[in-house]
């Protein structure tokens, strides 16, 4: 089940590598919105088993982490403002 938690959030990570970079930060903005978002929709999808519940839980705190680090390492933009985290990135 872990195994599956840990493929489900790669599925999210490689979706979230391929937006442009400009909505990656502003979606970034809403992390915690974005984490809730996805444990409940992971949950619904998998919902019927203790190892598919699992697995999405498993999944959504992988992405809560995966958020939180992203923000802190990249920054997000509210509005028109960019704040930069550890890295810059070229707009």
């Amino acid at each position: 089940m872990f195994t599956t938690g840990f493929a489900i959030f790669l599925g999210l990570v490689f979706i979230f590598i391929k937006l442009p970079r400009k909505t990656m930060l502003r979606w970034l903005r809403y992390d915690v919105v974005l984490d809730v978002a996805v444990t409940l929709i992971v949950l619904a999808i998998h919902f019927g088993t203790f190892s598919g519940v699992m697995a999405a839980t498993f999944a959504g705190l992988l992405t809560s982490v995966g958020t939180t680090l992203a923000k802190k390492a990249f920054g997000y933009i509210q509005g028109d403002l960019y704040f930069p985290g550890l890295i810059r990135l070229a707009l």
